[in-house]
Formats: structure tokens, sequence, C-alpha cells
């Protein structure tokens, strides 16, 4: 009785820790297509006043120079070559 109380605790608490690591992790853009040029634009917050880094991906599919940080508040462009 008591291993199967202790096993429904630990379940519910690996479930915890599975959903707020899944949820606190930065978003990612989804794949740039070849043909296309691609920035990912990230927020700080929520209102996306305030730029907190830029993520660039070219036509051929070459990461080019960003700056700043990722971050869960994110616009991405896809613009054809």
């Amino acid at each position: 009785m008591i291993r199967r109380a202790l096993l429904a605790v630990l379940l519910v608490l690996g479930s915890f820790a599975t959903i707020t690591t899944v949820t606190s992790a930065p978003a990612f853009a989804r794949a740039c297509a070849l043909g296309y040029t691609c920035v990912s634009t990230y927020y700080t917050d929520e209102t996306r006043t305030t730029v907190a880094g830029v993520r660039r991906v070219g036509c051929e599919g070459e990461t080019l120079p960003g700056w700043g940080v990722k971050t869960i508040y994110l616009d991405f462009q896809e613009t054809p070559c």
C-alpha cells in the first residue's frame, strides 16, 4: 500500500517537472524552407515592443549573423528569395 502511494506521488511530481520544463523553454521558429529567407525576432515580453534578439537563415539554408537572446515571445517572417 505504501509502495503504491509513493509511486503515485513520484509520478505526479515527474509530471509537474515535465510540464514546467516544456512550457518554460524558449520558442524556436519553424524550419526555414529552401528558397526563402527567414527572420526570427524575439521580444522581451508579450507586448512585443522591445526586441531581445534576431536570428536569420538565408536562401540556401545558411545561418546568417544574428544578435541577442532567444525568448518565448517570437515573430517569424518568411520571404521568397
